[in-house]
């Protein structure tokens, strides 16, 4: 699949991107003060509960949602369930350069799994875009200096953002499957989501049993926790995936994928901008080539 990129699917596909470095950066300052996959359980319920006005139809009987419930179960696992977690999991675990680093290879796996698995051919100009992407990706990962890359070192963590990077890049291209999804769910993107929501939500909870019987488990509530948990439920949650599923749905999985690699981007201003540090030239340098990467790889 392979769909011309406007500038109103560019813009769409550019909000996620942003939210999830903001979603990097909340999930980092509250890991002291809640569990990663409780984290992820508490964004997803509020999500479910701000959505519910919007799409309250598909949980009644007679929706397509439980006549479909195996395809949505795993979409649910893959977005819902998985990704986050992971990504919440890894930060308590791995520094940010590694978690970034590692979840920049979004767009590879993207290019791998549509080739093997969706019979999607991989281009010229897509390479030659994932090239310029990930130069963008590691200038900034090396705040302008390539040489540290050399002394960088894989921990646990990075092996679970790498399987969050995988688990996005199917959950893309389950996204622009044809006719898997009962219309009435799928021409709407709040029941779309909120189906996913039902049985992520069943995921996330066993995750979350899980870490509680098994760790020392605790959360400190109060007020920064609740603020975290509005703008992950609102931000990343309901307002990314909602731009993302548009935005695959029209670009295709493999031209979207290149977009995710803005993440460590947003996220080295939004750090800079926390640290009272202004951004540098590489990080203009480095945004030149991801952008460059993408036009390149949107191009027929």
């Amino acid at each position: 699949m392979h769909a011309r990129l406007t500038p109103a699917t560019a813009l769409l596909l550019t909000i996620p991107p942003l939210m999830w470095a903001g979603n990097a950066v909340v999930g980092r300052v509250v890991g002291p003060l809640v569990p990663p996959m409780t984290l992820n359980l508490l964004r997803w319920l509020l999500a479910f509960v701000l959505l519910l006005p919007l799409a309250s139809d598909v949980l009644r009987r007679g929706s397509g949602l439980w006549a479909h419930w195996r395809r949505f179960s795993v979409l649910g696992l893959l977005s819902v369930g998985a990704y986050n977690a992971l990504q919440y999991l890894a930060l308590h675990t791995s520094t940010p350069i590694n978690v970034t680093l590692v979840a920049s290879s979004i767009p590879v796996w993207m290019l791998v799994f549509g080739r093997l698995f969706f019979n999607a051919r991989i281009t010229r100009r897509q390479l030659l875009g994932a090239g310029l992407s990930m130069s963008g990706v590691l200038l900034v990962l090396s705040r302008g200096e390539p040489g540290t890359l050399l002394h960088l070192k894989l921990v646990p963590g990075d092996f679970y953002v790498l399987l969050a990077a995988m688990a996005w890049a199917w959950y893309s291209w389950m996204l622009v499957q044809p006719a898997k999804e009962p219309a009435d769910i799928r021409n709407n993107w709040a029941a779309f989501l909120m189906a996913q929501i039902v049985f992520g939500l069943v995921w996330s909870a066993l995750f979350t049993a899980g870490e509680w019987a098994l760790t020392d488990a605790h959360i400190e509530w109060g007020w920064p926790l609740a603020g975290a948990l509005l703008f992950v439920a609102l931000g990343p949650a309901l307002l990314a995936y909602r731009c993302w599923g548009t935005g695959v749905q029209r670009a295709g999985p493999s031209v979207a994928g290149f977009f995710s690699n803005l993440t460590p981007l947003f996220a080295a201003v939004l750090s800079s901008a926390l640290l009272g540090e202004l951004p540098q030239v590489y990080h203009g340098v480095a945004f030149a080539l991801i952008v460059g990467g993408i036009v390149v790889s949107s191009r027929r």
